[in-house]
């Protein structure tokens, strides 16, 4: 009895995170839809990129944006280059050189993370909105003219875009990373037509200058940041019309790593912030927190339950039997793709990635019990 109650729960744990809440916000979104008062004005921005060691993408990065679609004399390119030693300041330097007053270069020195590198430059900007972009995030000329509209709207203090990745037919690994990413990507439109989202992309994200809140280099600023001004009263929205191509990581360890690292950081601020979790105080954007991102990161725990419990439960009857034995192909076809992802068929890649995720949020999770924290920041390698 008692492995049963396990197993269904377990089933109806994960099914619920990944199936339930999706279909709900679906449902409110369309009951008690929450309008974005957004239109086209050209407030003065300034993007910011914090660079360690970027000499292979910070020249096409620079230019991508100095050819943006804004206004020259309203559009300011910040770099910090974070303890950069691979010649990254003096491609930087060339171009500040080159378009005095819209690049500039800020040296960060010793490395101490992007986190700190943020709090270096941005308080001291006097722009109204303020851009965060990766040093290997290429945006679409119209991204900021899609962004700033919704800073219309006096109740919006942050804008995510829309990642997409442009090199998703290399491997496992990127193909599984460009379906993750368009899985949360419709969870943020539902999440903003109902007030806001939960997490953003940290290549394409914007903020009112006024709401940024100086961050502990250890916190993750993709999560740190937008709890904060939801905190201060203001919305996250997405804006899938401001889109941004970044390579995916080709490598499943590279990819794994910066899931760990990532996953680690959310525990903490999810940890630190906790107070959005209170329904009293923050009402729908509590459930949003707990399901969208607390049991999202738990859900190793559920997939182990529902395993080990599956296993005792193998042989009493049909049902428990071919749950047990699609278990195991789901989980082979993701080891097999691991192995062999240029030869397996390409639903393999769903189970894989699946277990990336997983797997990294569970080896994240025992560090945080054991009180680690990451403070330099890595970038992600295309």
């Amino acid at each position: 009895m008692t492995a049963d109650i396990v197993f269904w729960g377990s089933l109806w744990m994960l099914g619920y995170v990944y199936i339930g809440y999706p279909a709900t916000l679906a449902w409110l979104s369309r009951i008690i839809p929450k309008r974005i008062r957004k239109h086209a004005c050209e407030p003065s921005v300034s993007i910011v990129i914090a660079a360690h060691n970027e000499i292979g993408s910070i020249e096409a990065t620079i230019a991508n944006k100095l050819a943006l679609d804004y206004p020259k004399e309203k559009l300011e390119i910040v770099v910090v280059s974070d303890g950069s030693n691979d010649g990254t300041d003096a491609v930087v330097q060339e171009f500040a050189e080159r378009f005095p007053g819209r690049v500039r270069l800020v040296r960060q020195e010793p490395r101490l993370g992007k986190t700190a590198a943020l709090n270096r430059v941005v308080p001291d900007l006097q722009s109204e909105i303020v851009i965060f972009s990766d040093a290997n995030s290429l945006y679409e000329r119209n991204a900021v003219r899609a962004l700033v509209p919704n800073f219309a709207d006096p109740q919006v203090g942050y804008v995510t875009g829309r990642m997409t990745y442009s090199n998703t037919d290399d491997c496992a690994n990127s193909r599984g990373c460009s379906k993750y990413s368009q899985y949360e990507n419709g969870l943020r439109c539902h999440e903003t037509r109902i007030g806001s989202v939960v997490g953003v992309d940290g290549g394409i994200d914007a903020v009112r200058r006024s709401l940024y809140v100086p961050m502990r280099q250890d916190q993750l600023p993709d999560l740190v940041l937008p709890l904060n001004v939801i905190v201060q009263g203001y919305r996250v929205v997405y804006e899938p019309e401001a889109q941004v191509t970044e390579p995916a990581l080709a490598v499943s360890g590279d990819e794994y790593r910066m899931r760990v690292r990532v996953a680690l950081r959310a525990f903490w601020a999810l940890w630190e912030l906790r107070e959005v979790a209170n329904p009293l105080r923050y009402g729908l954007y509590a459930w949003q927190v707990l399901s969208h991102k607390v049991l999202r990161y738990l859900a190793f725990v559920f997939l182990l339950t529902l395993a080990l419990s599956n296993a005792v439960l193998f042989d009493s009857n049909w049902f428990y039997t071919m749950s047990g034995i699609a278990q195991g192909l789901f989980y082979a076809g993701g080891l097999l793709a691991t192995f062999a992802s240029g030869t397996v068929p390409k639903l393999f890649n769903v189970p894989y990635y699946f277990m990336v995720v997983n797997a990294a949020a569970a080896h994240a999770f025992w560090k945080f019990l054991n009180r680690e924290r990451m403070t330099v920041w890595q970038p992600r390698l295309g």
